[in-house]
């Protein structure tokens, strides 16, 4: 099937505490998507750059301050947007992230940094044109991580992540989607993919218009 660009491309954050699904959830978009024939770039944040790696090493260390954690955030998400998601946009094609700027918001925000001025410092990042909130009790996510053969590292407490999913909940950004993430993946995958749907529907339109 020939790639259709979407005017300004379609860009999809996928969100919510650790132990929700978010990798799982974000392959099976890609997966789906490009077996329709639509050119899909999959990336996920922390990214894989120097910033971001520093990043999820102090994860299993629990060195960095809130403030430090968040200037490291800050610098791999703007080298992540003018090298590969602004790019990906203006080609018309689907981005997908595993996690983006509202868990900056979260994870920080739970650390007791406020809420509102690091939203604002993500005011360089492109919103999502759909927010997927997996959504579950931190304690479904903790058992998750254990059983997949993980330890939980310092972030992911109980305390934490309740912090973490109430100010999730909390944000008013648009074209958010929340989902029960205690579903199967068959049905949180078509979950999903109907709001996916929706969105390029609603972006062609906008465009058309």
């Amino acid at each position: 099937m020939a790639f259709l660009p979407i005017p300004g491309g379609l860009l999809i954050a996928i969100e919510g505490i650790d132990g929700a699904g978010k990798t799982t959830l974000a392959q099976a978009l890609r997966d789906t998507l490009a077996a329709g024939g639509t050119t899909v770039m999959l990336s996920k944040e922390p990214t894989n750059g120097p910033w971001g790696t520093r990043l999820r090493e102090s994860a299993s260390t629990g060195r960095l301050t809130p403030d430090e954690e968040l200037d490291l955030l800050i610098k791999d998400r703007r080298e992540h947007v003018d090298t590969l998601i602004r790019p990906a946009l203006e080609r018309g094609e689907v981005v997908i992230l595993d996690r983006y700027f509202p868990s900056n918001v979260a994870y920080q925000g739970a650390a007791g940094l406020d809420v509102d001025a690091v939203l604002a410092k993500n005011d360089f990042a492109p919103r999502p044109d759909l927010l997927l909130l997996l959504d579950l009790e931190p304690s479904v996510g903790l058992e998750r991580i254990r059983r997949r053969g993980d330890k939980p590292n310092h972030f992911e407490t109980d305390d934490n992540l309740s912090r973490c999913r109430a100010i999730f909940k909390a944000m008013t950004l648009e074209h958010r989607v929340q989902i029960d993430a205690t579903a199967s993946a068959e049905v949180v995958g078509k979950q999903a993919m109907d709001a996916v749907t929706e969105a390029m529907s609603r972006k062609r339109a906008a465009a058309s218009a």
